[in-house]
Order: C-alpha cells, then sequence, then structure tokens
C-alpha cells in the first residue's frame, strides 16, 4: 500500500512539474496580427547590450492593456526557446546562461506577442546583444523608503548579478530600539574586495563601521578639529588609509518643484584616516568654501575631489534658501605621496562652473583613462534633480592652464531623459558603468547598466529582477549601488557583536 501511495505522490510531482513545464514553455500564437513597433516591455530590454554572465532579462508587457505575453528566444547556434505565463516572461536561470554562453560575443533574437481582447500582436523582434566581458559578480546598496526626515527600517543588502540571490549585509534594528532610530549609509570597499570594507551607523549608536584585512571594530572618527565625523569615503586603492569628506548636511522640501527635495552643505572638508594608527589629518579645510566627495586615482598617486566655486560677493552673506541654486563645484586633484602622505597643491580637472554646471560623485575608470560625474546645474547631490546627467570625460593629459577642457563623451544612452541620473561607478573591468537613476516613475532610484568600450557607450539597462513586476511594487530606493568581486562574508550578527564592545 506504501509503494502505491509513494508511486501516486511521484506520478502528481511530474504531471504538476510537466504542467509547470508547458506553462513556461507555451506555443507561439499562430493567428496573429503583424505590427512595425518594438514591443512595450518593462523593463525596456530592446537592443541592449549585456554581460554574458548576468541573470536572465525577465520582463513584462502592461497588464493593464495585454492579457498574455509569448516570448520566442532563438541563440545565434539556432537553439530556440518560448517563454510566457500571464503577461510575465520569466526565464529559468539555467537554460538563460545555456543560452548567453552559446552567443557569447554574438546576440539573441527575441519575439514578442502580445494578446489583447481576444487577439494576438506581433511585434517587431530585437535582438539581446552579449559582450565579451563579465559584470562584477556582486552589487551592494542600500534600500531606503524616501521618507526624508523620519525611518524606520533600512539595511545594507547585496545581489548577486548573475543570479536573483540578494543577502543582507546589515540592518538599523538588530543593535537599536531606541526611539531615536538609527540611520545606516555609505558603504565602501578597497579595490572591490570586502576584506577591507566599511559602512557609516549615525544616531544610536553611532560609528564608522570598519573591517580591516576581515577583523571588525567601530571607530569614532569626530575630533576637536573636524566639523563631524567621515562621512563620504573613499579607500586608498594600496594603502590602509582612507579619505573623507566631513560634512555639516542639511536638506529641505520645495512645495512646487519638480526636484521636490534639497540636501546641501553649510559646510564640507576633506580629511584623511590611517587605520594602522587611528589618526586623522586634515587634507583641506577652506572655511569659505565646501569640498566633498574624495576618491582616489587606480594607481593611488592623486586624490580628486568637488570644490565650491566662491559666490558673488552680494550673495555671501545671505541664507541658503536664497543661495542653494547658485552653488557650483568644479573638480579638483592632488597628487599624494604614500611613503609622507604629503599631498601636492590642487589642480583643476574640470571646470564645470564655466558652463554653468556643478559636477559631483567622481569615478575614475580602473585603467586610468577616462573619469566619470554626475553633472547638474547646481549644488552636489544631484539624485534629486532632473537635470542631472552622468558625465564621462578622457583624463589624456595633466591639467594645466595650457590645457584645453576635455570634450565628454556621448552618453546619451546611459542617460534617462528630463531624470535624475547620479552615483555613477565603474566595474572592475572598466567595462560596464553603472548608475542610480529615477527615470522610470521620478520617485525611486534604480540600478542601470550600460556597456562602455573604447570610449562608446550601449544602451542602457535596468537591474534584472526575477518577478519584472519588484521594479514596480518595491517601494524603496536603491541607494549608493557599489560593485564588488566578491560577497560580503560578515553575517549581520557578526557586525552587530562590535556594538557591544
Amino acid at each position: 500500500m506504501k509503494r502505491y501511495i509513494s508511486s501516486y505522490i511521484i506520478l502528481q510531482a511530474f504531471a504538476v512539474m510537466l504542467l509547470s513545464s508547458c506553462a513556461n514553455h507555451p506555443s507561439v500564437p499562430s493567428d496573429t496580427s503583424a505590427s512595425s513597433v518594438l514591443p512595450p516591455i518593462f523593463p525596456d530590454y530592446c537592443d541592449v547590450t549585456v554581460p554574458y554572465n548576468i541573470a536572465p532579462l525577465n520582463f513584462m508587457l502592461p497588464a493593464d492593456e495585454y492579457d498574455e505575453c509569448v516570448a520566442r528566444l532563438t541563440t545565434s547556434d539556432g537553439q530556440q526557446q518560448t517563454y510566457g505565463h500571464g503577461v510575465k516572461v520569466q526565464i529559468p536561470e539555467s537554460e538563460w546562461h545555456a543560452m548567453l554562453n552559446a552567443s557569447k560575443g554574438k546576440s539573441i533574437k527575441v519575439e514578442v506577442w502580445g494578446q489583447k481582447e481576444g487577439k494576438w500582436l506581433s511585434f517587431s523582434p530585437f535582438e539581446i546583444h552579449i559582450a565579451e566581458e563579465p559584470i562584477d559578480e556582486y552589487l551592494s546598496y542600500r534600500l531606503i523608503e524616501p521618507s526624508y526626515i523620519v525611518y524606520d527600517y533600512m539595511e545594507i543588502a547585496q545581489r548577486n548579478l548573475t543570479t536573483f540571490e540578494e543577502t543582507q549585509i546589515f540592518n538599523n534594528k538588530v543593535t537599536c530600539d531606541d526611539s531615536k532610530g538609527q540611520c545606516i549609509n555609505c558603504h565602501s570597499y578597497q579595490n572591490y574586495k570586502t576584506d577591507n570594507m566599511l559602512f557609516h551607523v549615525r544616531v544610536t549608536r553611532g560609528g564608522t563601521v570598519i573591517v580591516n584585512d576581515g577583523k571588525i571594530s567601530k571607530v569614532d572618527l569626530k575630533r576637536d578639529y573636524t566639523i563631524s565625523a567621515g562621512v563620504y569615503p573613499s579607500w586608498h586603492p594600496s594603502a590602509k588609509l582612507i579619505a573623507f569628506s566631513t560634512n555639516q548636511t542639511h536638506q529641505s522640501f520645495h512645495t512646487a518643484h519638480p526636484n521636490k527635495t534639497e540636501v546641501y552643505d553649510l559646510a564640507s572638508d576633506l580629511i584623511l584616516y590611517d587605520i594602522a594608527t587611528d589618526s586623522v589629518s586634515v587634507i583641506s579645510n577652506d572655511s569659505t568654501l565646501l569640498e566633498v566627495f574624495p576618491t582616489w586615482s587606480p594607481d593611488g598617486k592623486y586624490l580628486y575631489y568637488c570644490k565650491s566655486v566662491p559666490l558673488p560677493e552680494e550673495m555671501r552673506d545671505k541664507d541658503i534658501r536664497a543661495t542653494y541654486s547658485k552653488i557650483q563645484y568644479n573638480l579638483y586633484r592632488r597628487s599624494f605621496d604614500v611613503a609622507t602622505h604629503v599631498f601636492g597643491e590642487e589642480e583643476l580637472v574640470y571646470d564645470a562652473a564655466s558652463v554653468d554646471k556643478s559636477v559631483s560623485l567622481p569615478r575614475i575608470s580602473p585603467d586610468g583613462r577616462y573619469l566619470l560625474f554626475a553633472l547638474g546645474q547646481y549644488g552636489c547631490f544631484h539624485i534629486w534633480h532632473h537635470d542631472a546627467d552622468i558625465v564621462c570625460i578622457p583624463l589624456v593629459a595633466p591639467p594645466s592652464p595650457d590645457t584645453p577642457q576635455p570634450s565628454p563623451l556621448d552618453l546619451t544612452m546611459l542617460n534617462g531623459k528630463d531624470a535624475p541620473d547620479s552615483y555613477p561607478s565603474w566595474s572592475s573591468n572598466g567595462h560596464w558603468i553603472m548608475c542610480a537613476s529615477r527615470r522610470d516613475d521620478g520617485n525611486y532610484s534604480r540600478v542601470y547598466f550600460a556597456y562602455f568600450s573604447n570610449g562608446k557607450v550601449k544602451k542602457a539597462f535596468l537591474m534584472p529582477q526575477e518577478d519584472p513586476e519588484m521594479h514596480i511594487s518595491l517601494l524603496k530606493s536603491y541607494n549608493r549601488p557599489e560593485f564588488m568581486v566578491e560577497p560580503v562574508r560578515i553575517s549581520v550578527n557578526e557586525f552587530s557583536k562590535v556594538f557591544d564592545k
């Protein structure tokens, strides 16, 4: 009797698997009307270039317009498979990666059919181009709600970009039961690796959590001679040194303005933290100007940063509410001697103010040939500024008065239209540019990637999700996305123990 029951259960399971397989691999509609337009899929993966190790590019047709969706994918060597369940196309990871491997350096043809009011429509086919260069396997980000002043739960998470696995690095509840709450932010890594990393904890039980060769400590970076503890960090690529800005940051809100939120500094300087000696030295602290967002060159010989331009004399004593839209930042650098920790004189790298713009968040490509930054009309917190775009310039010669301003590369395919784009970053091989963008709905920042090669950029694509509807239903922003070549292996509980010391 037990044998019969066991056989029945096996048959049931097989039937369920068969039905599931049939549902996942539907037949191509036979009676269709042809359309000359591309399918209105979300996310828009039409004619994008992706790494050969990326997770499946699942997508959907608008649920308020279509009842069903079927897609047929054909690899360059003729392998073919269909997918579709309801209005969504969700591809099993194993099948997707087999198609990527078969099409590396080539492309996958995608044909889409949509059913509306009982009738099928066949859209114009498109291609997904498969680059020969991989993307870094991991990405970390802060997941936050746009609560602005009052916050409850937030976390720093990491995502395996080759799959849909997301795990937590830390959250603000594990060590905080105080009514004042706790903010966690500004995770950072040395050379894309996680044995040397940090993140900040603010308000309750605050400090900077630093992992040094795998050992965890919590450090108070505030000194009597600094305006704050360390804020925006950058690890030196070879030494146990971290450059920070120190900031007095505030925010205000518009009652009628598309930018909604203004974040600005009343003061900001640059400091250098030596992990070995637990010492803080001042890099620059001009009390009349603002210095922020340090970042090292890949060889560690230069520190790049943003610095405000002096306001006109008649505006210098006015309230920030009258001057915030006039504050603009240029991009500078200083040479650095790693043996003596001595910085050289300031050099202008990019004069944004001369073209009535303001620069923030610089990042240098791993080969040292290109410089990314966010560019907007004013200020240095561009993630809410609708005019903000990502800019890339070549670093072809040392900055000098005789060197012409470098011309920006064409990043039209990366930037959104009339939408804030910010937090630019390079993958470790320099072939993938990442940014956080509010282009989808204007409210929530999401992660976009674009292929970069020889100064050319391809169409950006949204970070894939197992359920494509998650980008619509998740009411959180992806804040400060950072590439990693490996995951953070320290658990949330291990991190929490440092707060008990």
